[in-house]
């Protein structure tokens, strides 16, 4: 926080105390060896409602009982002045400075490049604390590197006469790795490769390593696509052994085994995926009752039946911990014998799942709900194009099932935005490809009522799943379990998104959950078909907090639910397989698991969630530069989707491509970053670059190998 007055507005709460703590520490950073009492602290912010005022007192008694504060007589509080050692892990910067953020402190620790000691990006470190200076921040420096994070990284080969080196594609590792020739594995000069650190001495600035797998020319698709799993260390094959052991499953089913099971072969059920899906491990079975009302199934592949616990099929799933969805290829969690063939719900076989059962009203409404393993034999696949015909024109194969079905969806999601869900229906960017991977085309595929139909009915029974087990507890203490969760959002970041929508004339309101959720609904549909649409779409996401894996369950506040897990995909989630599991066992009386091992569980999922998000994003990011290529010097429309102190972002409106136009390529002025308002503003002719704004570019460079596009801006 700047040392300029902030207008903190009126509104208590836990939000809000979040965002008092950081603007109280920041003051008191600022003013080490000042001790202040409410009053000042108050002024300091320009606070004048007493109920804030009166939170300002709380906010100050919790740090001084965390530690951070000191109270030095009654009343009056400073900077606790902190030395010593703390452990945390490191986030570079674009400077190729650091931030360490630890549990032991509130505030993270500013490592220089200077003092980083060798530390990379996410390595877990233990950090020396320098005592207080007149800064901004807490300094320290790296005295131990207690994980490296990071094993390998990608990059390009450069062969000289008595060594080598490659040059890293990340940001993480600012340092080109040192190769000695007999290290190379056969890599050429120019190739894209894979090294793995060997050594770096204290007293050397490169570190050391050998080439441990060489993954082509740059530029060719199946080496730019193998380069990105191998950025985000995703594996992109199967050990033999782990394809040895699937081949081995029979796909038989036993008599034994089905008379174990409740049979719905005989009941009316479908599958509805994507056109071009292998895997179908969702599928509805639906029948009205004698009663009136009306019974749906929601059944799931039974991935735990053919792949033992602790089994190396399970292993591998485990580290894994999903299936990678790239442009074009899936790289899937199990073998594709498991995942297209023995636990896919193919129609016309019967096949074995895990199920929820429920009995409905016409208004969509549980009237009781059934757990248990079953036997199911799918009558119809369809794709999502299909189901979406048969709703709009009402006939077409089963629709007696589908339009009944599609009625009951509707009702249930508008239950939930009533009870304060957010309803975040993006446009994702696909491709048409090639043999050879090459795009010719781009186009965006909407959620239709067909996906919305399936998505609440999978949401009905990960909900339900969860609430069962909550609620099947052992005296006062729920059992150990796999829950998605997700938090509240982020104050500052709901604040400064308010502030920049309301200069596009929208307005959310930062009051109770339901109806900041219904404001930021009525926002999302507004900005639909705008210009402006695919901007606010992604600031109000960033604004929102990451959904992840735990076993501490706090709700998650986008669906509005108390009670949420992971059940519906075990072929390509590796916490479903835990929930199935733990499910089954509970359902037969098992005792709690060890809480600590799912927790670790959960960190490893969410952890290799991202990477697979973020390798996913890497893919389009690849195809679009790609697709662009072919279009140097053509103009186009766009609008201003990200600004920085080196220049703008833009996003063009025709296929969502987004590129860059430098800062230093921005003629007839001198741009000064304006952070607040999300701008450059011209320091002589005062002209706005805002975030939002329409431009006009051409196309300048398409770097594919980089994954950059650089624009330069015309004259509107």
């Amino acid at each position: 926080m700047s040392r300029k007055k902030n207008k903190t507005n009126s509104r208590s709460g836990e939000l809000n105390k979040q965002s008092l703590k950081k603007q109280i520490l920041s003051i008191l950073n600022q003013n080490q060896n000042q001790a202040f009492n409410y009053k000042q602290i108050s002024k300091q912010l320009s606070i004048e409602d007493d109920n804030i005022r009166r939170l300002v007192v709380d906010v100050l008694y919790e740090l001084k009982n965390n530690e951070d504060v000191e109270e030095l007589e009654t009343g009056k509080f400073r900077i606790l002045q902190k030395s010593g050692f703390i452990t945390g892990t490191i986030e570079m910067t674009s400077s190729n400075n650091a931030f360490v953020k630890s549990s032991d402190l509130g505030e993270p620790v500013f490592i220089s490049q200077k003092n980083m000691n060798h530390a990379l990006n996410g390595d877990v470190v233990k950090v020396y604390l320098y005592a207080k200076r007149k800064t901004r921040h807490v300094e320290g420096e790296v005295v131990e590197i207690i994980e490296r994070t990071r094993k390998t990284f990608v990059g390009i080969i450069e062969i000289s006469k008595n060594f080598a080196f490659l040059v890293p594609e990340t940001k993480n590792i600012p340092y080109d790795i040192f190769i000695p020739l007999d290290k190379l594995n056969n890599a050429t000069n120019g190739q894209k490769a894979i090294a793995r650190i060997t050594d770096w001495p204290m007293d050397f600035k490169n570190p050391f390593g050998e080439i441990i797998e060489v993954i082509g020319t740059p530029g060719q698709n199946e080496t730019e696509i193998h380069a990105i799993l191998a950025e985000y260390e995703l594996p992109f094959r199967f050990p033999e052994e782990v394809d040895a052991a699937a081949a081995q499953i029979s796909e038989k089913i036993t008599d034994d085994e089905i008379k174990k099971r409740r049979d719905f072969r005989s009941i009316s059920t479908l599958t509805i995926d994507p056109a071009d899906a292998k895997d179908f491990d969702d599928a509805l079975s639906y029948r009205k009752l004698d009663n009136g009302n009306t019974e749906v199934g929601v059944h799931i592949a039974d991935v735990t039946h053919f792949v033992p616990a602790n089994s190396i099929l399970e292993k591998e799933a485990y580290e894994r911990a999903t299936s990678v969805y790239l442009v074009d290829r899936v790289v899937p969690m199990f073998p594709e014998k498991i995942s297209n063939h023995i636990c896919s719900l193919r129609p016309n076989e019967d096949k074995l799942c895990f199920s929820v059962v429920f009995e409905l009203n016409d208004e969509a409404q549980i009237l009781s709900v059934w757990f248990g393993k079953t036997v199911i034999h799918s009558i119809r696949r369809f794709n999502y194009d299909e189901v979406q015909d048969i709703l709009e024109t009402g006939t077409g194969d089963l629709s007696d099932i589908l339009i009944p079905l599609n009625q009951l969806a509707q009702k249930m999601r508008k239950e939930r935005q009533k009870k304060g869900a957010i309803d975040f229906d993006r446009e994702e960017v696909k491709f048409v490809i090639d043999p050879n991977g090459k795009p010719l085309s781009v186009f965006f595929k909407q959620n239709k009522d067909s996906n919305k139909l399936v998505e609440e009915f999978m949401l009905l029974a990960n909900k339900n799943v969860a609430e069962y087990v909550h609620k099947n507890k052992d005296s006062k203490h729920a059992k150990t379990f796999v829950y998605r969760i997700h938090d509240k959002p982020n104050e500052e970041k709901l604040e400064s998104f308010s502030n920049f929508i309301k200069k596009f004339g929208y307005k959310i309101q930062l009051g109770s959950t339901k109806r900041l959720a219904s404001s930021i609904n009525s926002v999302l549909d507004d900005v639909k078909g705008k210009g402006e649409q695919n901007v606010i779409e992604n600031l109000a996401l960033r604004a929102m907090a990451k959904a992840v894996y735990s076993t501490k369950n706090i709700g998650h506040y986008g669906l509005a639910f108390e009670y949420y897990t992971h059940f519906t995909s075990p072929i390509r989630r590796y916490p479903d397989v835990m929930v199935h599991r733990l499910l089954y066992d509970y359902m037969n009386g098992g005792e709690s698991q060890n809480l600590q091992k799912y927790e670790e569980n959960c960190k490893h999922s969410s952890e290799k969630e991202r990477k697979a998000v973020e390798a996913e994003r890497a893919s389009i990011k690849y195809k679009q530069v790609e697709f662009m290529s072919g279009k140097i010097g053509q103009p186009f429309d766009g609008v201003i989707s990200g600004v920085t102190e080196w220049g703008i972002y833009v996003e063009l409106i025709e296929n969502k491509c987004e590129g860059m136009v430098p800062i230093r390529d921005m003629k007839g002025d001198y741009y000064i970053f304006d952070e607040d308002n999300y701008c450059l503003v011209g320091k002589r002719t005062k002209k706005k670059y805002q975030l939002g704004s329409p431009v006009k570019i051409e196309i300048v460079r398409a770097n594919i190998v980089k994954r950059q596009l650089d624009f330069k801006l015309l004259e509107n």
